[in-house]
């Protein structure tokens, strides 16, 4: 299952969670539009992960736990902290940061 949020309380959600994958994005971003469904499909996948999708624009204390100066930005945390991020349209380079946390 795939959290969209809705306020700016992804540390939260890390903080909370073992495995955390988040896809950065925004509305305006049409490559963030391609990768949605796929994110969402991975997600179905691996139900032990929390998979979420952040606005960048919206959330800035959920921008700030990975480098955002491209969208869509993919981030992987573990036990609350940062593991590895990748800025792709791509599934497979995306496939491949996620198992490196599964």
């Amino acid at each position: 299952m795939v959290q969209e949020l809705s306020q700016d309380n992804l540390p939260e959600i890390v903080a909370s969670n073992k495995t955390v994958v988040v896809q950065y994005s925004a509305t305006w971003c049409g490559n963030c539009r391609i990768m949605k469904p796929k994110f969402k499909k991975m997600a179905s996948e691996n139900e032990a992960v929390t998979f979420v999708i952040a606005d960048a624009e919206k959330f800035p204390e959920s921008r700030k736990l990975a480098t955002v100066d491209n969208l869509p930005t993919f981030a992987t945390f573990v036990d609350g902290k940062f593991v590895n991020q990748t800025q792709t349209n791509k599934f497979d380079v995306l496939k491949d940061l996620v198992a490196e946390v599964i």
